[in-house]
């Protein structure tokens, strides 16, 4: 028997047999939250309440190098949770801090949508085509960093604001194309928008791109409690072993998830592979390492001892290398 899904504004309250999710309001939070949502209502047969809650992230205008970047979407959630108001919450993983928050655990990763970078131009251009002086709009400094390495000529606009007005800027004519995150524009049906997709081989994207991190209570995750038994519908091992060796570049350069740091880590024939990049802002420069580990098996305790071995080794080579001044990192808080 699947369950229903239904949305509420402010705190719900708790009844039995109703999980409660808590999600930022807009448009692709609550998409992804959505999606969430109705996988655990199909394996459980439980009733699932959408809970919006307010970000600091969603209210302010500044850039988020301004903002910090790291927690300004998740706070909000998190103090939710803790009151007790929700019984998770959905983070975009790419937005949460690598430090953990008291009393709160990641319980489950579900499997990742598409991890690369998209271009969204005007004309069908790509970023090889785009003109010289072309007005390309983002608020990441990884992305400058990255946009600038290939096209210096290019004039990089500081960018906020959800999909439509940042796809509306281009519509008018504002700028020529922006740069967004393939998962969030196929979560809202928009990828007949993108004219060039970024490979990750070259342009790496946000360590946990794609990925949704579901936070709850700690311990809450064990057991055959309700939370214990969503979380375990919709993990998914492969995907969380990587991000997790992707957030552990961030952390062991103790940087902000605003930092220019692009990761991508896989799982393919019985290895975890991880490849990381630092890039200084103007993208005149870039320090890489590579490495790759064995798990004893692809259990999900095998899994997160190689991603954290191969996270370390990865972070050992880029801090030898110089990586820690080559960047502003910021704070994992």
């Amino acid at each position: 028997m699947t369950g229903s899904v239904t949305r509420v504004e402010g705190a719900a309250e708790r009844r039995d047999g109703v999980l409660r999710i808590g999600t930022r309001g807009s448009a692709l939070a609550v998409a992804q939250t959505t999606t969430v949502a109705e996988s655990i209502a199909r394996a459980t047969g439980s009733d699932v309440e959408l809970v919006t809650v307010t970000t600091h992230g969603d209210t302010s205008r500044e850039s988020l190098s301004q903002l910090g970047g790291t927690g300004v979407f998740a706070t909000a959630l998190r103090e939710a949770l803790t009151a007790g108001e929700v019984d998770l919450v959905v983070h975009s993983l790419k937005d949460l801090p690598t430090a953990p928050a008291p009393g709160l655990v990641i319980g489950a990763i579900p499997k990742r949508a598409d991890a690369r970078d998209a271009l969204c131009a005007r004309d069908g251009l790509t970023l090889e085509t785009l003109p010289e002086g072309a007005r390309v709009g983002t608020g990441s400094p990884r992305r400058v960093a990255q946009l600038k390495a290939q096209r210096p000529d290019l004039d990089i606009v500081d960018l906020r604001g959800n999909v439509d007005t940042r796809l509306g800027k281009v519509g008018a004519g504002e700028l020529d194309a922006v740069v967004l995150a393939a998962a969030g524009l196929s979560r809202l049906g928009r990828l007949e928008a993108v004219t060039d997709f970024f490979p990750l081989s070259t342009m790496p994207t946000a360590p946990g791109q794609g990925a949704l991190a579901l936070e709850v209570r700690a311990g809450e995750e064990k057991g055959r409690g309700l939370v214990a038994r969503a979380l375990s519908a919709v993990d998914h091992v492969t995907t969380h072993a990587s991000v997790i060796a992707e957030r552990d570049v961030l952390a062991g350069l103790e940087a902000g998830c605003a930092a220019p740091i692009g990761a991508t880590a896989i799982v393919d024939d019985g290895l975890l592979f991880l490849t990381a990049t630092v890039y200084r802002p103007d993208g005149s420069e870039q320090l890489t390492a590579s490495h790759a580990a064995t798990p004893d098996s692809l259990s999900a305790a095998h899994l997160e001892e190689a991603a954290h071995d191969v996270g370390a080794r990865v972070v050992a080579e880029l801090l030898d290398a110089g990586a820690a001044g080559l960047a502003p990192l910021g704070s994992t808080r």
